[in-house]
C-alpha cells in the first residue's frame, strides 16, 4: 500500500494492523481496547498494555524529569483501570541521548520508582538503547476477576455516561505530568456496580466517547452544563484536549441512581446513550443541540 501514514490517522493504521493479526483461543481482547486481556484461569484474566512517551510530542527537555517518569508509569496504570483491573508488573524500555546526563536518567528513574509504589506496581525489567530522542516505553501487566472485566463496547440505549473528574486544560495546567490514575474509582466501580462501559480518557472526551459509541454501536447526548470543567477550561478544551486521564464510563439507569447517591467518590452524569442513528450530539446551557464532529482530539498522524 502506497498510502502515507498522515493519509489514514493513527486509528486507521490500528484498524489496518488488527484486521491483519489474529490470536490464539485464550485471548480474549485483542488490539482495540485499554488492554489485551488474556485468560489466565476461568475466574481471573491477564491484562496487558504499553505506552510510549516520546520527547517533543508527550514531554520536553524542559520538563521535570521525575515528573517524566511518573507520567510514564501512570499512563499504563490508567489503562489497567480503565479495564477495571489492578497494575502488577512493568518492564520499561529507554531511548536515551548519549549526550543525557546520568543524573537526569536517574531522576526519571525515581519518578517512576514513586508511581510504581504508590500503585502496587513491580518494574521487573526493560531494555536500553541509543536514540536522537529520548523516548519511554513502559510495558505493564494487571489482573482482573473475569466478572469484574469492562470493556469498550458494552454500553447500551438509555445508560447514563459519566467520568471520575474535571476535563480540559491538562497540558496549561501542568495535570498532563502529574495525574492520578483512577484505581482505587474503578475497584469501587467494578466491585458495587454493574459498568457497561469504561475507557480513559487520554486522547480527549469526545474522541474517547467516540470508541465506546463504535464499540458499542450506539450515539451519545452530552449536557455542556454538566461536564466539570478544570481551571481556565471551557468545554471545547474539555471535549478535545486530552491527557486528562480521567475514567469515562457508562451504566445502566438503575446502577446510575445509586452511583449517585453514594458518599464515597464524586462522579459526574454528563450525558446519556442513545440510537446510533442519532450520533453523537452536545446541549448547551440554553438547550440548543449541535451535532458533534470527530475529527478534532490528539492524535499521532
Amino acid at each position: 500500500m502506497k498510502k502515507k501514514i498522515a493519509s489514514i490517522g493513527e486509528f486507521g493504521l490500528i484498524d489496518i494492523l488488527r484486521s491483519k493479526t489474529s490470536c490464539s483461543s485464550d485471548v480474549i481482547k485483542g488490539i482495540g481496547d485499554d488492554t489485551a486481556v488474556v485468560k489466565m484461569s476461568s475466574k481471573k484474566r491477564l491484562l496487558l498494555t504499553t505506552d510510549m512517551l516520546v520527547e517533543g510530542v508527550h514531554f520536553t527537555k524542559d520538563s521535570s524529569p521525575k515528573a517524566i517518569g511518573y507520567k510514564a508509569v501512570c499512563c499504563s496504570v490508567s489503562d489497567i483501570a480503565a479495564m477495571g483491573g489492578i497494575p502488577k508488573h512493568a518492564v520499561i524500555s529507554f531511548g536515551v541521548a548519549p549526550s543525557i546526563k546520568l543524573d537526569f536518567i536517574l531522576k526519571i528513574h525515581q519518578g517512576m520508582k514513586t508511581a510504581a509504589k504508590r500503585f502496587g506496581v513491580n518494574i521487573v525489567g526493560g531494555d536500553t538503547v541509543r536514540s536522537e530522542n529520548n523516548v519511554i516505553n513502559v510495558a505493564l501487566t494487571g489482573e482482573v476477576n473475569a466478572d469484574k472485566a469492562v470493556y469498550r463496547d458494552g454500553a447500551k440505549v438509555g445508560d447514563k455516561v459519566f467520568v471520575t473528574g474535571r476535563l480540559g486544560n491538562s497540558l496549561n495546567s501542568g495535570w498532563h505530568l502529574r495525574f492520578m490514575p483512577r484505581v482505587a474509582e474503578s475497584q469501587y466501580l467494578v466491585n458495587k456496580y454493574k459498568i457497561s462501559s469504561m475507557i480513559d480518557i487520554s486522547d480527549g472526551l469526545v474522541p474517547d466517547l467516540d470508541h465506546i459509541l463504535k464499540g458499542s454501536k450506539v450515539g451519545a447526548i452530552l449536557y455542556e452544563k454538566n461536564v466539570p470543567l478544570r481551571k481556565d477550561a471551557n468545554i471545547e478544551k474539555a471535549y478535545y484536549d486530552g491527557e486528562d486521564f480521567e475514567l469515562l464510563f457508562t451504566v445502566s439507569p438503575k446502577e446510575a441512581k445509586k452511583i449517585l447517591s453514594q458518599k464515597k467518590y464524586i462522579f459526574y452524569h454528563i450525558g446519556e446513550i442513545v440510537r446510533e442513528s442519532i450520533g453523537l450530539l452536545s446541549v448547551d446551557v440554553e438547550g440548543e443541540e449541535r451535532e458533534i464532529k470527530m475529527k478534532k482530539g490528539f492524535v499521532h498522524f
